[in-house]
């Protein structure tokens, strides 16, 4: 089931973005439809050129799991119009994105969608949250179908991150939680694969712009450079290194809000590094997940994976109390794939370590710091 979510996660990134599976020019077949229309601004109410089109079947309304959406995207040109070719025959929706206008990936609330427990949910979500820059469309066999589509302005923070020596801070990511209507905040975008949720970067003088927003209250955080999101240290507006602390920032649909500076301390952080053996006979655990959580509430400060040698580091870790937790630890050797059936020689080979927390209490670098874990007892038989 959550290779399942997961998959499905993937295809709305693939949708959203169009980046997954880009479609060339398609010559016409009789035997398909033609999708065609134009793109308007509409804060200019000029064409949209340049704007990329696209169009991702709709999705059924019954409990039956589906493959990825079939999707087709294009470019508009100089007078916002665009054609798409042998688009199969069925029901579409439509969407334009352009930069500095509307962006679905930074306007849908990921965690709720995620949360939900099955694929029509999800895909009803996702058109629902963004339904006011759809355009439903259905294709038949030789026949071409217009449409009108429309890019709305939005919002951008830009400012300037630097170290507090005066230096810029050149190269830094984007940590982005946008308060929800109800209640609590909701990450903007969404990191998949190692990679990241704002594909923004500090320039060469430190400054950056975050674009393509809904209105709405941010907090922002710096992420210094790394190789994956959750990996790297951050700081946030206010000077702190935690997001409930974080200082907020309101903008407007299409209002720019400027000045909004981050600057990183060059001292109190420190490096947190140690290794994951088995208890029985101290042999390194290859596989593997560490975090580092605040202890006051188990907000996750960092996270890790283990190296094959059993080995983990964390730097630029700020003073304070922590708890270091580890899960999910096993071979090296051993691959992430489906459970293996019961009985069977692989089941009976894979063994099952206990997850484990220690305290750690950082006001200089610990990097020596050595965790055991216990082979957790096989599940008990069942009864006949």
């Amino acid at each position: 089931m959550a290779h399942k979510r997961w998959l499905w996660i993937f295809a709305v990134v693939c949708i959203l973005s169009t980046g997954c599976d880009k479609h060339a020019a398609k010559k016409p077949d009789p035997t398909k439809g033609v999708v065609t229309g134009v793109v308007f601004c509409t804060d200019t109410g000029k064409p949209a050129r340049f704007a990329t089109v696209t169009l991702s079947a709709a999705p059924k309304t019954d409990d039956k799991f589906e493959p990825l959406a079939a999707t087709e995207s294009t470019v508009t040109d100089l007078e916002g119009r665009f054609r798409l070719e042998a688009v199969e025959p069925g029901r579409y929706y439509a969407f334009a994105t352009l930069e500095g206008y509307l962006d679905p990936m930074n306007s849908l609330d990921f965690a709720r969608i995620e949360a939900l427990t099955n694929d029509q949910e999800r895909n009803l979500d996702v058109i629902s949250q963004w339904k006011d820059h759809l355009a439903e469309v259905t294709v038949h066999v030789h026949r071409t179908a217009e449409i009108s589509l429309q890019v709305e302005r939005g919002a951008e923070i830009k400012g300037t991150i630097t170290y507090d020596d005066g230096s810029p801070a050149i190269g830094m990511h984007f940590q982005l939680t946008r308060k929800r209507e109800k209640s609590g905040w909701t990450t903007v975008g969404m990191a998949l694969f190692d990679s990241w949720s704002i594909r923004a970067v500090s320039d060469g003088h430190g400054r950056y712009s975050l674009t393509n927003l809904p209105a709405g209250e941010y907090a922002i955080c710096a992420l210094m450079p790394s190789e994956a999101q959750d990996t790297a240290a951050r700081v946030c507006l206010g000077n702190t290194f935690r997001k409930k602390e974080a200082k907020t920032v309101k903008v407007q649909a299409g209002e720019i809000a400027s000045d909004v500076d981050i600057e990183i301390p060059l001292s109190g952080m420190h490096t947190v590094a140690g290794s994951v053996s088995a208890l029985a006979d101290g042999h390194a655990l290859g596989r593997g997940t560490v975090r580092v959580l605040y202890a006051d509430d188990r907000e996750k400060a960092r996270e890790s994976s283990l190296q094959e040698d059993g080995s983990f580091s964390f730097t630029y870790i700020p003073e304070g109390k922590y708890i270091l937790q580890v899960s999910g630890a096993q071979e090296a050797d051993q691959k992430d794939a489906e459970p293996a059936p019961e009985g069977s020689a692989a089941k009976a080979a894979a063994a099952r370590y206990a997850d484990k927390e220690l305290p750690v209490t950082v006001m200089s670098d610990v990097d020596d710091l050595q965790i055991q874990l216990a082979i957790t007892p096989p599940d008990a038989p069942k009864a006949p």
